[in-house]
């Protein structure tokens, strides 16, 4: 039994090469190889198929029937790998020019996406920006898999020290709740009347992040009582407009959940919460600096 299945597309482009000139010096010459290595190559391919597909004497070279037959099939086979290896370079350099921006929620903040695209495109005009929507459940918008190239989150992040961040915003955390809630005719609202409320959560996942909109940290040990987990704005309004919890929420993100039945009430006695633009710590690409550095100037108003 003939193998065939080891054959290189190199060696079909020497044959190819010798039966278009029916001359090894000359298809040597195109090669850029030597000769005698030229016809070396050839016989070993003879060998493989276990055909003649050349027939060589003193008036020249000549393609055998077995030739005849091959040379058709062999020209589409290195015409196929051509458009290949032309794609591939292709996906190379899209990969190379293309940075993936994720996220859990649009920024929003007085426009600071498109800020930061025009001040990132100006300085890298081949590059193509893509947004990427992520769930809540991944609280670093796709930067812990690889599937985003920055991302902006909250913090704190899991495994927080694999990331690098600039500070996008820094912002009260208000309460968000049914207008209908005896608390809500309240200007301003102390914590610890908020803390035997059912809070809505994010999902388990989250790790930190969960416990920082629970505000764990100003519990003093007491545990939260998660009336619902939520995973989404949408969630979030449908679950509060329901009287399933209320739910701390970032000063820039109240217009997401004060839909119609809801309403947002500072609170006394919470730290702030930072919104950030995170990368990995090792991901030195210039695309990546370069964007950080465009949501820093746009940040700093510059």
């Amino acid at each position: 039994m003939v193998m065939t299945t080891d054959v290189h597309v190199r060696d079909l482009r020497y044959f190819v090469t010798v039966a278009e000139e029916l001359h090894f010096t000359r298809a040597a010459e195109r090669l850029y190889v030597s000769q005698p290595a030229l016809s070396k190559q050839i016989r070993a391919l003879e060998r493989q198929l276990g055909v003649q597909l050349l027939r060589r004497d003193r008036q020249g070279v000549e393609l055998t029937p077995a030739g005849a037959e091959l040379l058709p099939h062999a020209r589409r086979v290195i015409e196929a790998w051509a458009e290949g290896a032309s794609a591939m370079r292709e996906a190379r350099t899209a990969l190379r020019s293309t940075l993936v921006v994720g996220m859990s929620t649009s920024p929003g903040r007085g426009g600071l996406l498109p800020a930061i695209r025009s001040r990132f495109t100006a300085a890298h005009p081949g590059a193509t920006v893509r947004l990427r929507q992520v769930s809540w459940e991944d609280p670093t918008a796709g930067l812990a898999d690889g599937e985003a190239d920055v991302a902006f989150v909250w913090l704190p992040l899991p495994d927080q020290e694999r990331y690098a961040w600039t500070v996008v915003a820094e912002e009260p955390r208000l309460v968000a709740l049914p207008d209908t809630h005896p608390l809500a005719a309240r200007p301003e609202i102390d914590f610890a009347d908020l803390a035997d409320e059912p809070f809505l959560a994010l999902p388990p996942s989250a790790g930190p992040l969960r416990d920082h909109w629970l505000a764990l940290e100003e519990r003093g040990g007491r545990p939260p009582r998660v009336g619902a987990e939520i995973a989404s704005t949408e969630e979030t309004y449908e679950a509060l407009v329901a009287g399933l919890g209320v739910c701390l929420v970032a000063t820039g993100n109240v217009p997401l959940v004060t839909m119609g039945g809801v309403v947002t009430r500072p609170v006394r006695g919470l730290g702030p919460s930072r919104y950030v633009l995170a990368w990995r710590r090792e991901d030195r690409r210039a695309l990546v600096a370069g964007y950080v550095e465009a949501c820093r100037r746009v940040a700093r108003g510059g």
